[in-house]
């Protein structure tokens, strides 16, 4: 298991770990994906799904089965989610700094995205979708949680075409820092009534 202090010192430098080759392996790309939070664009037919209220949406009520619908391959290929890196979240997760945000359709878990949050940076790890829109549902309920609760920076890794249809932008890795830098300087509550508490000779706190 990756250690939680290690973990939240490689996303303070901008770094994130996948599983490759057998191996944790650590990225910091030269460009990097990022959804400006003034900047979400939801497509008209989305948009009707959302005011619909098909879909129920809940926060860190399931995070294991989120993560583990996350690592799943269905073509059977490799995952970069592997065994050490589930448990590495999951733990990060009972500190307090990873969360899920789960997208229900009746009882059925529908989709869902777990990610890390440092301050005012929120970095978002993996989403996944059983049911057509459940995963573009679950990213515009974040976005919204994030500006609520003033985070300054949603990074998404790398950008993909997607997530450019959702108003995600690539910025150089300087910028990025930059972007990174200032949100750090924030400190944001994901849940609003947390109580501290240390876990690993890091203070977390959780709602």
């Amino acid at each position: 298991m990756i250690p939680i202090n290690t973990l939240l010192g490689a996303y303070a430098q901008g770094l994130f770990p996948m599983a490759a080759d057998g191996r944790t392996m650590w990225f910091s790309p030269e460009r990097r994906g990022i959804l400006p939070l003034d900047g979400l664009h939801v497509p008209r037919r989305l948009g009707r799904v959302l005011r619909q209220g098909r879909f129920r949406t809940t926060v860190d009520r399931a995070f294991p089965a989120v993560i583990a619908a996350c690592a799943e391959r269905p073509d059977g290929g490799e995952t970069w989610i592997d065994a050490e890196l589930i448990e590495s979240y999951t733990a990060l997760h009972a500190a307090g700094y990873a969360h899920s945000l789960e997208v229900w359709h009746g009882e059925r878990l529908a989709g869902g995205l777990y990610g890390v949050s440092l301050r005012g940076a929120f970095f978002g790890e993996s989403m996944f979708h059983a049911v057509t829109d459940a995963s573009k549902v679950a990213l515009c309920r974040l976005v919204e949680r994030l500006r609520q609760r003033g985070y300054r920076l949603l990074d998404l890794q790398w950008l993909t075409p997607h997530l450019s249809t959702f108003g995600a932008v690539e910025v150089p890795r300087r910028e990025y820092l930059a972007l990174l830098a200032a949100a750090l300087e924030i400190d944001c509550r994901f849940h609003l009534d947390g109580a501290a508490r240390r876990t690993g000779g890091v203070t977390a706190r959780e709602g």
